[in-house]
């Protein structure tokens, strides 16, 4: 024993009732991972997304100051794969479930005098749904409701590390790599087979949507090139998105909230 306090554990789910400081709570950022439980091709589990959100979250909250700190609610683990649903493993929320799930949470924070809820997102099909959610939370609630896709936040320093892509897609070479370096034993690297051509048409034209099922994209349910992870890579890229992350976060307006109207 040093006479030094103990650090409070990160994750919401560890702590005891009388370790939630009322002092603090207003200077707390409460992360909510939102992943999912999908395919990811025949090589890497269906936790993936879920993984990803919730390493990100848990190795930022461990770098966030005391005085300010970061607390990691247990992820959302299913959400809207709707797309890959003709995949075995798959599991789907629609847009309204989702939506009331996450509204109930942040209402609950609210009530417990919470003001920094931050929605980090770990699974693409979730992005356009996420922003409508945050912005319709933050007018419900007059507090910042933010929403953030790790790879998207950390997309510049993403780029580089990776050699067959540009950024991350789907039980792809990023994916791949940050679960050689988090669970090796998930990944079998061997079924995915030799390094394959694949449909190029992961994005529509730009300004333009259309839903499609991963099939558009992927026989197999890869979009990218795994072939070329590795545990090392996987290890940048987990630093990379925490430290764009916290990068974020330490912007002096990004929890401002709007004067009254």
């Amino acid at each position: 024993m040093n006479g030094q306090p103990m650090a409070q554990p990160v994750q919401w789910s560890e702590r005891r009732s009388p370790q939630f400081e009322p002092a603090l709570r207003a200077l707390t950022t409460v992360v909510l991972p939102i992943g999912s439980t999908e395919q990811h091709g025949p090589h890497l589990p269906v936790q993936v997304d879920t993984l990803l959100a919730s390493e990100v979250a848990q190795r930022a909250a461990a770098r966030t100051d005391p005085r300010a700190p970061m607390l990691v609610l247990p992820p959302l683990w299913v959400s809207l794969a709707e797309h890959h649903m003709r995949m075995a493993g798959t599991l789907t929320l629609d847009v309204p479930t989702m939506h009331a799930f996450i509204r109930c949470v942040v209402l609950s924070l609210q009530r417990q005098g919470y003001r920094r809820v931050l929605l980090l997102n770990g699974h693409g099909g979730n992005i356009a749904a996420l922003s409508t959610i945050a912005d319709q939370l933050a007018i419900e609630t007059a507090m910042p409701v933010v929403a953030a896709t790790y790879w998207l936040v950390a997309g510049d320093a993403f780029a580089p590390i990776l050699q067959a892509q540009s950024g991350l897609l789907h039980a792809c070479e990023a994916e791949t790599s940050m679960l050689m370096h988090l669970r090796p034993d998930l990944v079998n690297l061997a079924a995915a087979g030799p390094i394959a051509a694949r449909p190029s048409g992961f994005l529509e034209p730009a300004g333009t949507h259309r839903w499609r099922q991963i099939a558009h994209w992927s026989c197999d349910g890869i979009v990218g090139v795994p072939q070329q992870a590795s545990a090392a890579k996987g290890e940048r890229l987990l630093g990379a998105a925490v430290d764009a992350l916290l990068a974020c976060l330490a912007a002096p307006s990004f929890w401002s909230e709007d004067p009254p109207p």
